[in-house]
């Protein structure tokens, strides 16, 4: 139920995952709610989700190689993710006892990874083409500073946190 990111190994990266689960939510933010394939969108962001649910770290992140702990936590996996679970929740084609608590963990672990400056963002995954190796994910640079794709994807996640996330209670 993971997406690999390269045919040539096994690595399923955490962008790699996030994006999937992050354009399913936009996709069914926007879908007619009569629509026939309807039910076969939502069939599929929810098994991915639940294939990435087990990933979740005890800090609420997923890892740079979503199914190796040993990975570094990723930012933007995360924060992706995250929006697609609050969607799921806020639309009811997630069940909150089962999502919200991971929802509320990702969103707390993005937060504690912006620095108070606003600007300063840990562990966020630098461009990545596809890697020849699996080994070759694990140097993938954590960027400790200013990026663009993780400010974007924290701000989608707090717009999404505003949007009403039933009992959210770390906003």
């Amino acid at each position: 139920g993971l997406y690999r990111h390269s045919p040539l190994n096994e690595g399923a990266w955490g962008r790699g995952n996030g994006f999937p689960a992050l354009g399913l939510a936009i996709i069914l933010d926007n879908f007619p709610e009569n629509h026939p394939e309807r039910p076969a969108l939502i069939a599929m962001a929810r098994a991915h989700l639940t294939a990435l649910a087990p990933y979740q770290d005890g800090d609420g992140l997923w890892h740079n190689l979503i199914d190796r702990p040993e990975s570094y936590a990723e930012f933007t996996a995360t924060a992706m993710i995250g929006i697609a679970i609050s969607t799921g929740l806020r639309q009811g084609w997630l069940e909150e006892p089962d999502w919200l608590p991971r929802l509320e963990q990702a969103w707390a672990a993005i937060k504690g990874r912006i620095d108070a400056d606003g600007l300063t963002l840990t562990n966020v995954c630098t461009g990545t083409g596809k890697q020849k190796k699996l080994e070759d994910y694990y140097f993938r640079d954590a960027i400790l500073g200013r990026d663009d794709r993780g400010a974007a994807m924290a701000c989608l996640l707090a717009l999404e946190m505003r949007s009403g996330v039933p009992e959210v209670t770390s906003h």
